[in-house]
């Protein structure tokens, strides 16, 4: 919960930083070779990330893991998990502002988070996801 929580406000912290001017929006945004790679990455990233975080725990090899020694297994894979929804969501919330607010980093971003509501790690899931079914 922490590791999500974590990514939300760093998230959160980036939007407040770039829209009090605190930070300077637009550094990168004159760049239009650096913005189609970045762009281009961050899509396939997030394109595979999603749907390999949110099936995770039903792959065979990670959900015997996670059924045979619940507590070490449950933190490795459900890291991995959390981190490979929260670390695209914070760098395309960086993105959008570094290249000027350009929509589909925000895009990702808002997409990113409201995938974070299926894997929320609470209590009644973690028992759920480590037991035999």
């Amino acid at each position: 919960m922490a590791e999500m929580l974590a990514g939300i406000v760093a998230s959160v912290l980036t939007v407040v930083l770039f829209e009090s001017n605190t930070l300077e929006a637009g550094a990168w945004a004159g760049k239009p070779q650096l913005e189609f790679v970045v762009l281009s990455t961050m899509e396939l990233l997030v394109l595979c990330a999603i749907p390999v975080a949110l099936r995770l725990f039903k792959f065979t090899a990670v959900h015997g893991k996670l059924t045979s020694d619940p507590a070490p297994g449950l933190l490795r894979w459900g890291t991995l998990r959390m981190m490979m929804l929260v670390v695209p969501m914070v760098a395309c919330t960086l993105f959008y502002y570094m290249f000027f607010m350009k929509a589909p980093f925000g895009y990702m971003a808002v997409i990113l988070l409201l995938c974070l509501a299926f894997v929320v790690p609470t209590k009644e899931r973690c028992k759920a996801e480590t037991s035999e079914k």
